[in-house]
């Protein structure tokens, strides 16, 4: 799929359809209490390249979702967009949030980039983060991409891949 294809928004179209039904049949049928709703995404100057759309979901269960730095939320967005066959390279276009805890992750996480170039730039030591998820280390990346005395890279593997920040050369 093209993104700068007109025709790709018709295709996302398609797809939000998919997940409106899939997410149905899992609240009808699924073991968790909760409801969702879609919607557009408000397009961020710090966050360009953010989702497109919205999966919002809230009710009684929902903080079973944000329980360990919200493992459940990340593992159902991942599980439901394969079941919808999204392309992995679209994953972005479409984000599961609960109780706003994507916007305030995100602040976290920016954040946490700040600290660590600081700490970087007083010791000229490298600082290695955490393992992260895709999006997340894009935030970080993001975060730090104007700072001129360091630079940021992506190591690792699968799960285990994490952002470590460097000084600039």
């Amino acid at each position: 799929m093209d993104v700068d294809n007109p025709q790709f928004d018709h295709g996302l179209e398609k797809y939000l359809s998919l997940l409106e039904s899939v997410l149905s049949t899992f609240v009808e049928r699924g073991p968790f209490k909760f409801s969702f709703s879609i919607r557009k995404a408000a397009v961020r100057p710090d966050d360009p390249e953010g989702p497109e759309y919205i999966v919002d979901l809230s009710g009684p269960d929902a903080d079973l979702l944000l329980e360990k730095n919200a493992t459940l939320l990340h593992a159902f967005e991942y599980v439901v967009l394969k079941a919808i066959r999204l392309d992995e390279d679209h994953f972005r276009r479409i984000a599961f949030d609960c109780q706003d805890w994507r916007r305030t992750r995100m602040e976290e996480l920016r954040l946490m980039a700040q600290v660590a170039a600081e700490r970087v730039i007083d010791t000229g030591d490298p600082f290695a983060l955490s393992p992260m998820n895709p999006r997340e280390r894009r935030i970080v990346h993001l975060a730090l991409r104007d700072q001129l005395r360091v630079r940021t890279e992506s190591e690792g593997m699968g799960l285990e891949r994490k952002v470590v920040i460097y000084p600039q050369k």
